[in-house]
């Protein structure tokens, strides 16, 4: 290929694929030595029952995707955004509260712990074991140091595989999780690449995945500019359905677990609207007739997550990439938010 037809890779993009390249290896040293840190956030958790997970952006992406998993414990689980929680917010007495922040700078961690001064059960998770966060709370801290890509991948993995740390301190089995980060399969893309090819924007939606669909959109919107946003399948349902077509690309997430027939219906109602639609499928059903199915082996929770995540992810990628010149170099956000 010559110079003149050779595509030369945004450098925002670039930095995306280093911190692609090094996530699943910086997720399992982060599972390895969290064990103390995520001992005591689980004793926690025993004893109080209930869990407020609090972060922002990608950060509260992940907290919505592991909320679930707490929940299937018997844990009364909510995740809010900070922002949330500190205009209006829930009763933190009483509960173990998780905060998750990458940077453990970003402005709505510093004003809460300056506001509430923290509890006794307050835990952190993030990638800077010398943040603001880390020195404030007991933190679990991910490998690797801080993310320096805008948008969010590796960081959201290694979070991931603090989270199989305290489920795993609950008594949680880790393998299946674990063998896909020691092995985690390639999927090709092209066709759901293709199929979203004259799409103006695209609309992400789960039911038990639905975290997974929210932080894929977070990232879809940051990388293409485009106002991509995700709604849980019920949501979607109830009105939304009317923005379907041809120009709206719908992304779904289907694992193994008793909400698949439902995602399996929206998929289907979907089809029926000319909207291309693409299907992370870890449920182990039959592929939707009309819709593109990356299919993975069956799995659910965490392992599901670390199985769809990083294909999901490069889809994102290329989607952002065919539409924005400097894909990845952010024009009007910062990748620690210091502003409120």
């Amino acid at each position: 290929m010559n110079m003149t037809t050779e595509t030369i890779r945004p450098a925002g993009l670039a930095a995306i694929d280093r911190e692609m390249a090094r996530q699943h290896a910086d997720a399992i040293a982060s599972y390895d030595v969290a064990g103390p840190i995520a001992t005591r956030a689980a004793a926690s958790l025993k004893k109080t029952g209930r869990l407020l997970l609090l972060g922002m952006g990608g950060s509260h992406a992940v907290n919505r995707a592991v909320e679930p998993l707490y929940r299937a414990l018997g844990i009364d689980a909510v995740a809010l955004p900070l922002s949330e929680q500190l205009g209006q917010p829930l009763p933190v007495s009483g509960r173990t509260i998780f905060v998750t922040s990458q940077s453990g700078e970003s402005a709505e961690v510093v004003r809460w712990f300056d506001e509430t001064g923290g509890t006794e059960e307050t835990f952190g998770l993030t990638l800077e074991a010398n943040s603001f966060l880390a020195r404030t709370a007991p933190s679990l801290v991910g490998a690797g140091g801080t993310e320096l890509a805008f948008a969010a991948t590796r960081s959201l993995t290694v979070t991931f595989a603090l989270h199989l740390a305290i489920l795993a301190a609950r008594g949680e089995d880790p393998q299946a999780a674990l063998a896909i980060l020691n092995a985690p399969d390639d999927h090709d893309i092209a066709a759901a690449l293709t199929a979203l090819e004259d799409v103006a924007t695209v609309v992400t939606s789960g039911r038990r995945l639905q975290g997974v669909a929210e932080a894929l959109a977070l990232g879809l919107t940051e990388l293409s500019r485009r106002p991509c946003f995700s709604l849980e399948g019920g949501q979607l349902r109830h009105g939304p359905m009317e923005m379907l077509g041809p120009e709206i690309g719908v992304v779904l997430f289907r694992g193994l677990d008793e909400t698949s027939g439902l995602v399996t219906a929206m998929a289907i109602s979907a089809v029926e609207t000319g909207a291309p639609v693409i299907l992370f499928d870890a449920s182990g059903q039959a592929p939707v007739a009309g819709a593109v199915t990356i299919r993975f082996t069956p799995v659910t929770g965490l392992a599901a997550i670390f199985a769809m995540l990083p294909v999901a992810q490069r889809l994102m990628i290329a989607f952002a990439d065919a539409r924005v010149e400097n894909a990845g170099t952010p024009v009007r956000s910062t990748k620690i938010t210091r502003s409120e």
